[in-house]
């Protein structure tokens, strides 16, 4: 292989998934998504494993969550439209604790949108998307590179955790190519789910766990074990119950499993600077004009701190608390309409000045970013 490629955003996750291992692709073609789709379904079959085109995007989700139930890593990718569809089937793989990714590639607005205009505005509904109030490891990257490293990251908090997951990204990241030196690309190892083993006497039960924040051992269905699977409220058997002590505990659980290892599975960028009063934060391809216009603006003379956020949800709040604590403003930079994680910040900083630099449809330009550093608004 060239040490040099050219790649977008879209070919790096679709190398990063296979990187992480992942041996099984249901998806169904749909803007600036295709990209990862059109690649997985050339490539896994080269290597032995199983890529399928879908009839829509529901089936595609249903799909992966059968071959990982069965045991392989699992993947779709898909856009706004379709991750509205794959909705229900995302909730059943949180409560039967079915690991899998999902690409999701933002395009602009609701219902079929821009297809080919790029947006930020699915960020709250990627981390809130699950009835009962629960949340899913979403993360963010900004350039092709952090894709593909995000993306092995994405597996391995899926295997370890047994959560689906969502690596949340947007048409510019997705269909914008560069030249990758692929001789610096991150290595990071690959994790496997926990499986069961048995000793003396034990009896498999689908969801065991010791404490809350416990991640079950893992059996495939159609293996040795008995797998009983509910997406029903259900006990560590797997047994359909209304409210019985052990039901509301594994309910518990399946948030506390994620929240105890909110630190270990947050990646972000935090770039000081000495004495600033003002810190940049943004994420996804806005992080990445963030970051041009800080370095413009430090070349003036200006004190800015830089934060990119590659880990949405669980919010970093403590990491992100930490790094702002002693700037006096906040300018959080993202491509829709009202700053949709803006209001997720601003919670976290009553006593700050958080301004926002939003665009609809269109990328947001260094110029606008620092007019709002500078602004005294």
């Amino acid at each position: 292989m060239p040490r040099y490629r050219i790649r977008n955003g879209n070919q790096m996750i679709a190398e990063g998934a296979v990187a992480a291992g992942c041996r099984f692709f249901a998806g169904y073609p749909i803007t600036p998504a295709s990209g990862i789709y059109k690649f997985m379904i050339d490539e896994l079959p080269k290597r032995g494993d199983v890529a399928i085109s879908s009839p829509d995007e529901i089936s595609a989700l249903a799909f992966c969550v059968g071959a990982s139930q069965r045991g392989f890593k699992s993947m779709t990718a898909t856009s706004g439209p379709g991750f509205s569809l794959m909705v229900e089937t995302l909730q059943y793989a949180v409560m039967t604790e079915t690991p899998l990714v999902i690409a999701l590639v933002q395009r602009l607005g609701p219902s079929t949108g821009g297809a080919t205009q790029g947006g930020q505005g699915d960020v709250l509904f990627a981390g809130n998307s699950i009835a009962g109030g629960y949340t899913i490891p979403v993360f963010s990257p900004s350039t092709p590179v952090e894709a593909y490293e995000l993306t092995i990251h994405a597996f391995n908090v899926a295997e370890r955790l047994r959560t689906p997951v969502v690596l949340l990204t947007d048409k510019e990241v997705a269909m914008t190519s560069e030249n990758i030196d692929y001789s610096a690309l991150p290595t990071p190892g690959t994790d496997e789910r926990k499986t069961f083993e048995r000793s003396d006497g034990e009896t498999f039960k689908t969801y065991s766990f010791s404490m809350r924040s416990d991640v079950p051992a893992f059996a495939a269905i159609g293996g040795d074990e008995k797998v009983t699977i509910s997406g029903s409220a259900h006990d560590m058997a797997g047994r359909l119950q209304k409210n019985s002590p052990e039901t509301i505990e594994v309910l518990r659980h399946l948030q506390e499993k994620i929240s105890f290892r909110s630190r270990e599975i947050t990646r972000l960028e935090i770039d000081p600077a000495e004495k600033a009063e003002t810190m940049v934060l943004s994420y996804g391809i806005s992080a990445r004009t963030s970051r041009e216009a800080v370095a413009s603006l430090r070349g003036k003379g200006e004190r800015v701190a830089f934060c990119n956020l590659k880990t949405l949800f669980p919010i970093p709040e403590n990491e992100i608390i930490e790094a702002a604590r002693r700037v006096k403003k906040i300018v959080v930079v993202e491509e829709n309409m009202t700053g949709l994680y803006r209001s997720q910040i601003a919670r976290l900083f009553p006593d700050k000045k958080i301004a926002g630099v939003n665009g609809v449809g269109r990328m947001i330009t260094p110029a606008e970013i620092e007019k709002a550093v500078l602004s005294r608004n």
